[in-house]
């Protein structure tokens, strides 16, 4: 009995001294983590961490503490982790990094990293698709802030940069709609120029293909979204080849009122003074005819029609 007692005995003392050296190893893993974090290496330190957790674990109650350092510690690495990849421009790197730091935030119970990571997501799907755009990927900027919107539908930005991106991938009803989107949450007057933009872009191509009654249609929605001069002569222009003369006058009389000085403005007087003579309007034909008496270009043939219209 005396034997079985000693034999007993020293498997105990075994497995305590191996347990010791357990604790030893996965402390000194611990410490080579702090200096890795002390020196900026937060990759290296993150995975030394990670290590001394795991070896912690294996150590049961003995390993209890270093374990509780490890996991107070972690969340906090990742989410350094994940801003340096956004410094980096690695951004799909830098969403995986928050979501996991926010993931193991709230498995350890650190509530305020959870918060900021999951806070940061948006920022860095922003930067990505302002990088998209900028490099010309307008339909892979489109879905990236798409994804922004999803996580942050209050944020009026986000869907001004949508519209931005769909407009520049020629997908103005989809553009048109996250624009409305950024009007009603605080952008109006930006989402307003962008959707007169794209509406104009649309109304020109239009008018290029001879489909008068959609550049007029898109060329009118482009003014009622915000003034634009351009709109108006596209308008005009289309209508008047379209034969719809009342709409022409009143399209190139809001040219002339948005662009008085412009270089075409001559032109475009001569045009509506014969739009409105052709329309029976003596006085309004006879008053653009003699705005246009001293212009280089069109005075000689404004006069004729001066004189012809005053017998």
């Amino acid at each position: 009995m005396k034997r079985l007692f000693v034999a007993v005995a020293a498997i105990v003392l075994a497995v305590t001294t191996a347990s010791a050296q357990d604790v030893n190893s996965a402390t000194e893993t611990y410490n080579s983590g702090v200096s890795a974090l002390q020196n900026g290496d937060n990759a290296g330190a993150l995975k030394l961490f990670q290590e001394a957790l795991a070896q912690g674990e294996a150590c049961g109650e003995e390993g209890a503490e270093l374990v509780e350092n490890c996991k107070n510690a972690i969340p906090g690495i990742i989410l350094a982790v994940a801003k340096g990849q956004i410094n980096d421009g690695a951004y799909d790197e830098a969403v995986a990094s928050l979501n996991e730091a926010s993931a193991k935030a709230k498995e350890y119970g650190i509530e305020s990293v959870s918060e900021e990571a999951a806070d940061l997501i948006p920022n860095a799907l922003l930067r990505k698709g302002s990088t998209l755009l900028k490099s010309k990927n307008f339909d892979g900027a489109a879905e990236t802030f798409k994804e922004v919107t999803a996580l942050t539908p209050e944020d009026g930005q986000a869907y001004l940069l949508l519209g931005q991106a769909l407009i520049q991938a020629n997908k103005t009803d989809e553009a048109a709609a996250a624009l409305e989107q950024a009007s009603a949450k605080g952008k109006a007057e930006q989402a307003g120029k962008l959707l007169s933009t794209a509406y104009l872009k649309e109304a020109a191509a239009a008018l290029k293909a001879n489909k008068l009654d959609d550049a007029i249609e898109a060329a009118t929605k482009a003014a009622s979204y915000s003034e634009n001069a351009q709109a108006y002569l596209i308008a005009g222009q289309a209508a008047q080849k379209a034969g719809k003369e009342s709409v022409a006058i009143e399209n190139f009389e809001k040219y002339l009122g948005a662009a008085p000085t412009a270089k075409n403005a001559g032109a475009i007087t001569f045009t509506l003074a014969a739009l409105y003579q052709k329309a029976g309007n003596k006085a309004k034909a006879l008053e653009n005819y003699k705005k246009i008496e001293g212009d280089a270009q069109f005075g000689a043939s404004a006069k004729q029609q001066i004189e012809a219209l005053s017998k």
